[in-house]
This record gives structure tokens, sequence and C-alpha cells, in this order.
């Protein structure tokens, strides 16, 4: 049974830093791409970050470069969203998810692309 548990959300004032980790289980990291998603109240449900299988490639949405950084150990079976310089704006409750197997190089933008999803960590940035 694959299962996806998020970790390391809370209460931060704004430009504080959290780092969130997703361990994975059931499945072989090595073969997959992984990604970061985020959803505010009211919003859809949008990518943060996204890595290939190796961990060499990475995509940042616009309004994190430079913040936030997307890293994974396969061997450990795990997934990190660095965020530093958070801003309100960041609010929301954050998600792991894992592709089907993806051919190596390539990391995927759209949730359609993900089969696999963690329940979700609540980030909340006070002003």
């Amino acid at each position: 049974q694959v299962r996806l548990v998020e970790s390391g959300g809370g209460l931060v004032r704004a430009g504080s830093s959290l780092r969130l980790t997703c361990a994975a289980s059931g499945l072989t990291l090595s073969n997959i791409a992984m990604g970061w998603f985020r959803q505010a109240p009211g919003e859809e449900r949008e990518v943060v970050a996204a890595i290939t299988r190796s961990g060499g490639r990475t995509y940042y949405e616009d309004s994190v470069k430079g913040r936030f950084t997307i890293s994974r150990d396969n061997p450990w079976n795990k997934l990190w969203l660095q965020m530093n310089s958070l801003k309100p704006e960041d609010t929301a409750v954050y998600y792991c998810a894992a592709s089907r197997p993806a051919p190596g190089g390539v990391y995927y933008r759209n949730s359609s692309e993900y089969e696999f999803w963690g329940q979700g960590t609540q980030v909340t940035v006070s002003s």
C-alpha cells in the first residue's frame, strides 16, 4: 500500500523558514517524479515545486523561486521542501505527490500526472 505522509507545517511569522518532509512507503522512489502542491482556501491546488526521479532537475513556481528548495533522498524514501523567507501569501495546505513511473529527466507541473497524494500539512504565515 502506497502512503505519503507530510510533516513540518506550522504557524510562523513572515520571514521565517519551515522545512516540509514527505515520507513515502510502498513505492520505489527512484522510478517516480515527485512534487509539492499547495491549496489555499477558495483557491485551486497549484504546483509549488517538482523534481525528476533522480533529483537532477527541478521546477519552481514563479512566486517561490529563490525562496523554496525541493530535494529528495531516494534510498531513504524522503522528499523535502525547504521554505525560506515565508510570506503570508504562502499560507496554504501543502501536499506531497508522487507520479506514476516516469522517464528520467522529467518533472510534472500538472496535478493530473500524479497518482499518489499525501493528506497535507497546514502552513500558516502571519504578517
